[in-house]
């Protein structure tokens, strides 16, 4: 068998979307309050075990986003890693009309500031180490300060554009 690779001056933006999306990955919103107002964004790209020491976690953002921006001015964020519970509501949570991304969702604001979605597998509570600029994305580095596991909920997978459950 013979597998071509197709140079990068010649990538369709499609297809190269569609080969991001072969591979599953974790689905996150990190959250917080600015003053009253609550902020997420959803994030496919969160990765864990940057580093245990310290312990780092990081994601890329759009550099288009216009939640980052508020985001990034936080001094702590909550990330809840999305679980099977969240399905209806991740779409929701990322829709342009930021007035209406927390209808109904159920949420913890730590003293911190930081927001956490209720029912999810994973909670961090992170601070901003460090960011880069990488083409149109921003890698941004976490410190955790605070973390929560519940071993009976399982995550929800984001693969080929569509949302998934784990089987055993």
């Amino acid at each position: 068998m013979t597998t071509s690779v197709t140079p990068t001056t010649d990538l369709d933006s499609t297809e190269l979307r569609k080969a991001f999306g072969a591979f599953p990955t974790g689905v996150v919103a990190l959250a917080g309050m600015s003053g009253a107002e609550p902020a997420v964004i959803v994030a496919s790209s969160f990765a864990v075990g940057v580093s245990q020491e310290p312990p780092l976690v990081m994601f890329a953002v759009q550099q288009s986003s216009t939640t980052w921006p508020i985001l990034r001015e936080l001094p702590s964020l909550g990330v809840s890693v999305l679980g099977e519970s969240h399905t209806d509501v991740i779409r929701q949570l990322s829709a342009k009309d930021k007035t209406q991304r927390f209808a109904g969702v159920e949420t913890t604001v730590l003293s911190s500031g930081a927001m956490l979605l209720d029912d999810a597998p994973v909670h961090f509570e992170c601070a901003i180490e460090s960011s880069h600029t990488a083409g149109d994305h921003e890698i941004v580095v976490l410190r955790v300060t605070g973390l929560a596991n519940d071993h009976s909920k399982q995550p929800i997978v984001f693969h080929r554009s569509a949302f998934a459950r784990l089987s055993a």
